[in-house]
């Protein structure tokens, strides 16, 4: 090799890899001219939002939407701000603005004598329409729409404290403290009946032929088979020093879930322990949706100013059953605490709308599920759907969307507009806009697809004939120093 070739082949190098690099940064500069997509407004996801609040029915203990007449069906307690008139009994409302549609007022009292009186609990609906539902102190009665009167007996014995559907037509299950029976719908009349070591509350399995018997103050649960009304197992529930909130059977899955302290704890139908939610409210109640697989709960405030965190609100919880994922941000329930009562809920097939009660208020709020609007999309990040093939390409150094045409235009990301729900972007701000005054009015030229090379094809050309004009000169460079005389060595 000669001794000048190291510095003849560094310009050679230097020159090629110049126009290399050239050609390289034009081509990623108009593979990135397409402006980076625009922040997107991310949807909060499925919500419920307040549709009404009723008035209607006094003082609303517990709640059932009738699956078959979608009647929604109260029972409810007098009203302690109403002295000229007793609210106390079973009403009937459209559960679409709460209209009452009919109203229960009258039971039969331990002797037979009519009186009126509060609903505390509903146990089951009847077919076609109407309920079986309990009242103080052993009242078990049955009414439908329309009726003023209920049909109803009382059972013998200690005072009804928990009330549900029974194994046969025209029986239902109740609690007597830690008896549970099975009664006769008309007469009262116990058929069996099993006592178990403690508790007050159940919730029945019907698809399975369990009930689940809590005993909240032995940190208790057992498991019943109704065939037999005998124990079949037993769970321990976590230790605590908090009153129990509800026991409820997801139909779906027959896992059972138990409101105790500030958590819900699930077990499965074998009674294996699946997980836990937990809330600095207190969970009062729970409803399943088997359409959605979707479980709901409320979650009461304490109501005391005294503590920590008390600030007399609750919240509404919705979950993906199978796995207790929440799938909403908790709806905040506003004045809903436990001083007055427990509140109770309702949920629309398909959890459309779900219905709370609020004993405090005296209140029944209707929330609907509310899906937020899909943010527009980005117009510089779309291709044009029909590009037009007689639009002319931009001249040389043009930018994107810079008319070309005769007449003025507009470029469709320029046209300020608000931002979407959700936004990062600044109030007012153009979102996928590229700033800068608005051209004035007029046909807006199609888009490049995908931020494509056409906009910049001459700028590509130019840059490459400069590099292809650098290899030469760098040839021609290499050629005029290897003529010169007298070039011996390194210089």
């Amino acid at each position: 090799m000669k001794p000048h070739a190291p510095r003849v082949t560094g310009a050679l190098v230097f020159t090629t890899a110049t126009a290399a690099a050239l050609f390289v940064a034009v081509a990623a500069g108009g593979a990135g001219a397409e402006p980076a997509a625009s922040p997107q407004a991310v949807p909060g996801g499925v919500t419920y939002r307040e549709a009404g609040r009723f008035t209607t029915a006094g003082k609303p203990r517990d709640l059932l939407l009738h699956p078959e007449s979608k009647n929604l069906y109260v029972g409810s307690d007098d009203l302690a701000d109403t002295a000229e008139v007793n609210e106390g009994g079973l009403y009937v409302l459209n559960p679409a603005d709460g209209s009452v549609r009919s109203t229960v007022t009258r039971f039969p009292g331990p002797t037979g004598t009519l009186g009126r009186r509060a609903v505390t609990r509903i146990g089951a609906a009847l077919p076609g329409d109407g309920v079986v539902f309990g009242y103080p102190l052993r009242g078990i009665g049955t009414a439908r729409t329309g009726d003023e009167t209920a049909a109803g007996a009382w059972v013998a014995g200690a005072t009804v404290t928990d009330l549900g559907p029974g194994t046969g037509p025209g029986t239902a299950l109740v609690a007597q403290g830690p008896v549970l029976a099975e009664v006769d719908l008309a007469t009262a009349a116990v058929r069996r009946s099993l006592t178990l070591e403690g508790g007050d509350s159940f919730a029945v399995d019907a698809a399975r032929k369990t009930v689940w018997f809590t005993d909240f103050a032995n940190r208790r649960l057992y498991k019943v088979d109704t065939e037999r009304l005998a124990v079949a197992g037993t769970v321990e529930l976590p230790a605590g020093e908090g009153f129990g909130g509800f026991t409820e059977v997801d139909p779906q899955t027959g896992a059972v879930w138990v409101g105790l302290d500030n958590s819900v704890v699930v077990y499965a139908a074998t009674g294996t322990r699946l997980g836990a939610l937990r809330g600095k409210d207190l969970p009062r109640a729970a409803r399943f949706d088997s359409a959605t697989g979707q479980a709901f709960v409320v979650w009461q405030d304490a109501g005391d100013p005294s503590l920590p965190g008390s600030d007399n609100d609750g919240t509404l919880t919705v979950h993906r059953s199978a796995d207790l994922t929440e799938l909403v941000q908790p709806v905040v329930l506003p004045g809903n605490h436990v001083q007055l009562g427990v509140a109770s809920l309702a949920v629309q097939p398909g959890a459309e709308a779900v219905l709370v009660s609020s004993p405090a208020q005296g209140t029944i709020t209707r929330l609907e599920r509310f899906v937020p609007p899909e943010p527009s999309p980005d117009p510089s990040s779309h291709p044009s759907p029909s590009p037009d093939p007689s639009a002319s390409a931009p001249s040389p150094g043009s930018s994107a969307g810079t008319p070309t045409g005769p007449g003025p235009a507009t470029s469709p990301a320029a046209s300020p507009s608000p931002a979407p729900a959700g936004s990062t972007a600044a109030p007012g701000a153009v979102v996928g806009g590229t700033g800068g005054q608005p051209p004035e009015a007029g046909p807006a030229p199609a888009p490049a697809p995908h931020g494509s090379l056409a906009s910049t094809g001459t700028t590509v050309l130019s840059l490459a004939g400069m590099a292809a004009a650098l290899t030469l000169a760098g040839w021609a460079l290499i050629r005029f120093r290897a003529g010169r005389p007298g070039r011996t060595g390194p210089g």
